[in-house]
C-alpha cells in the first residue's frame, strides 16, 4: 500500500489548511481511510488527486 499520510502532512504538502484537506475528503475529491485517530491518505490517492488536476 505504501506510506500513509496524515491530514496535517497533506495540508503541508499542498500549502493549505487541514480543514481544506478535510473538505476535499468529505466532497470525495481526495480518497482517505478513516482510522481511530483521524484520516490517512495513501501515496496512490495523492497521485490520483494530482493527476486529476484538482489541486487547489
Amino acid at each position: 500500500m505504501g506510506k500513509l499520510y496524515t491530514c496535517d502532512e497533506v495540508a503541508e504538502r499542498y500549502g493549505v489548511k487541514v480543514i481544506t484537506v478535510w473538505d476535499w475528503i468529505r466532497k470525495g475529491r481526495l480518497e482517505a481511510i478513516k482510522m481511530p485517530k483521524g484520516y490517512r491518505v495513501s501515496e496512490e490517492a495523492l497521485r490520483e488527486y494530482e493527476n486529476g488536476g484538482e489541486n487547489g
